[in-house]
């Protein structure tokens, strides 16, 4: 039997907690729980969390979306019609040691892809941890935006676009690069008059088939995001559903041209 190592990280704590482990490692990291209290009560807490977010959650997978909303799904690119809005999924982030990580949804039971809930989740947790950065909102800053956008379009290996929201009241702070399942990604920021931040966060690689708009809350945190092709695009922000949606529409309307 191989010899856990001194510290377990989170990844493989969650994967613990996701069921995700082979039989021989998930039980050498049983045994290392309960010789390591402070990891136990980690793992427990995620557990509970786990737990109450499907009691929560479960039951509203099945709800119609309002008619208003039906109607606002547009073509995608090629011309072809794109799907019915999907039903509105729950999405959580969970932190530990000050990194974003999704809680596991191996069992989630609502319409999508996988990859893709995972995706927005930590889209949903980089917005929350760079939200109330006052000094260090970005890496680069919109005075230098072309410089920015050169960088993270030859990170992620695609041209990738700063979108224009000035025309909603939003004006682009700056952006960064993040990591994204071992990938990378860049993050949008934008901020209005009143200090209310939108940001967007853009990553390459397969996600999953193309999508129209969904969305996500959790808190006063939401999202909607879509899978064009190769890309996967997620709009965040605590700010209603409707400026969000209009915020979004712009967002797609840009990348489209």
């Amino acid at each position: 039997m191989n010899t856990p190592p001194r510290s377990l990280g989170d990844a493989e704590l969650h994967a613990y907690v996701d069921g995700e482990l082979d039989e021989v490692r998930y039980t050498e990291v049983e045994a290392w729980l309960t010789e390591h209290a402070d990891d136990g009560a980690k793992v427990e807490a995620w557990k509970r969390q786990k737990a109450a977010l499907h009691a929560h959650f479960d039951g509203v997978l099945d709800e119609p979306l309002p008619a208003s909303l039906q109607n606002s799904v547009g073509r995608n690119r090629t011309g072809r019609s794109m799907p019915a809005w999907m039903r509105i999924a729950a999405a959580i982030v969970l932190f530990a040691a000050g990194a974003a990580s999704g809680w596991g949804l191996k069992n989630w039971h609502g319409n999508g892809d996988l990859a893709a809930i995972r995706f927005v989740q930590r889209a949903m947790g980089a917005h929350v941890v760079y939200l109330p950065e006052v000094r260090h909102p970005v890496e680069v800053g919109a005075d230098e935006e072309k410089h920015l956008v050169a960088w993270l379009s030859k990170r992620l290996g695609r041209a990738v676009r700063a979108p224009g929201l000035t025309g909603a009241g939003f004006h682009l702070v700056g952006g960064r690069l993040l990591p994204d399942a071992g990938l990378p990604a860049a993050q949008f920021m934008y901020e209005d008059g009143g200090g209310r931040r939108v940001m967007l966060y853009v990553r390459s690689g397969r996600l999953g088939k193309d999508t129209a708009f969904r969305f996500v809350n959790e808190g006063d945190v939401a999202a909607f995001y879509w899978i064009d092709g190769p890309m996967g695009y997620a709009l965040t922000g605590k700010v209603p559903r409707p400026d969000l949606l209009g915020l979004a529409r712009l967002v797609y309307d840009q990348l489209e041209k």
